[in-house]
C-alpha cells in the first residue's frame, strides 16, 4: 500500500515517526509552514523556518525513503501580526524552489480584515507563480469560514479546481465540493475527523477530488492516521483501488498541478549545511 500525506508537520515530529510512517506505507508527504506554537517575532524566523523546510526536512525524511516536498506562506493566525506581514513581500523569492508544491497555509483563523488581505495576496502570487493553494478552513465558525473562503476564491485569479479547501467535516463537505476545488480531511485525535467518521462521507460523497491527511504536529496527533483511514476504508468494503485514489492517486494528482513534484527519493547526502550526522537514518 502506497500512502502519500498531503498535510503533516514533520518539523514537530521525530526520526521514530519516520521509520513507523514508512512502515505502515508513508512514500511521500507534503509539510505546510504554519504557526509553530507561539509568536514570531520578526519576518527573519519564517525565512530560517521556510530555509528548513526547502532543506533540512527533505534531508531528513530521505534517510526514511519518503519524498518531502512543502508549501509555503504567511499563515492565517499570523497574518493578523504587523510584524509578521513583511513575509508577503518575500514570498516570491521562496515560490520558485523546486520543493514548493503550493502556497499554503492560507485561509483564515479569526476571519479579521488582515486576514482577507492575506488570503487574497497570496492567492494571486500562486496564481502568478502556476502553483495551486492549500487553504485552511478555520476551526470555528467552520461553515461561515467556508463562504468566506469561497467567496474569495471566486474573486480571484485562481481556478477553484487549483486549490484544496482542508480540514473539512461533514458541515462544511457539500459547499466545499459545490465549489469545484478539491477536498481535504485532517484525522486528528479529539478536535477534528476520525477514521470512522471519514468512511461515513466517503460513502456518502464518493472519492473524487478527497484526500486525507493527519495534520500531525506538536499537539495531539498521530502520524499514521493515514494508515489507520485506508485500514477503515478496507474494512468498510472499499476497494485497494478507492484506497489507492484516495491516500495516493488523489494527492499526486493535486500537488502535481505544480508541475514539482519528486517522488523518487533520492539517496541522502553525507552532509547537510555541516552536519556530518545521518541521524538515525535507515
Amino acid at each position: 500500500m502506497r500512502i502519500f500525506d498531503p498535510h503533516i508537520h514533520m518539523t514537530s515530529r521525530t526520526t521514530d515517526d519516520y521509520r513507523a510512517m514508512y512502515a505502515s506505507g508513508v512514500r511521500a508527504l507534503v509539510e505546510p509552514s504554519f504557526w509553530l506554537g507561539q509568536p514570531r517575532t520578526s519576518p527573519a524566523s519564517f525565512f530560517d523556518y521556510f530555509d528548513a523546510l526547502l532543506g533540512w526536512e527533505p534531508f531528513r525524511a530521505s534517510q526514511y525513503g519518503i519524498a518531502h516536498h512543502c508549501t509555503l506562506a504567511l499563515n492565517p493566525k499570523e497574518a493578523n501580526d504587523p510584524r509578521c506581514l513583511p513575509v508577503l513581500d518575500e514570498l516570491p523569492r521562496y515560490l520558485v524552489k523546486d520543493g514548493v508544491v503550493a502556497v499554503g497555509e492560507i485561509g483564515y483563523d479569526s476571519m479579521t480584515p488582515a486576514e482577507d488581505t492575506a488570503l487574497a495576496t497570496q492567492l494571486q502570487l500562486a496564481a502568478e507563480h502556476g502553483l495551486p493553494a492549500l487553504v485552511h478552513t478555520p476551526h470555528r465558525d467552520k461553515l461561515a469560514g467556508l463562504r468566506r473562503t469561497i467567496d474569495v476564491v471566486r474573486e480571484s485569479a485562481l481556478p477553484p479546481e487549483h486549490v484544496l479547501l482542508d480540514h473539512l467535516n461533514e458541515t462544511t463537505v457539500k459547499e466545499a465540493a459545490r465549489s469545484g476545488s478539491w477536498l481535504g480531511f485532517s484525522i486528528y485525535p479529539d478536535t477534528k475527523m476520525d477514521e470512522d467518521r471519514m468512511v461515513a462521507v466517503l460513502k456518502e460523497h464518493g472519492t473524487e477530488k478527497v484526500l486525507v491527511n493527519s495534520a500531525a504536529d506538536w499537539g495531539n496527533s498521530d502520524p499514521l492516521k493515514t494508515r489507520k483511514v485506508a485500514d477503515a476504508m478496507l474494512a468498510a468494503g472499499f476497494g485497494a483501488d478507492d484506497v489507492e485514489t484516495v491516500l495516493w492517486h488523489n494527492p499526486v494528482a493535486f500537488y502535481g498541478l505544480s508541475g514539482r513534484l519528486q517522488l523518487d527519493v533520492p539517496a541522502p547526502e553525507a552532509l547537510h549545511e555541516g552536519n556530518s550526522v545521518l541521524r538515525g537514518g535507515e
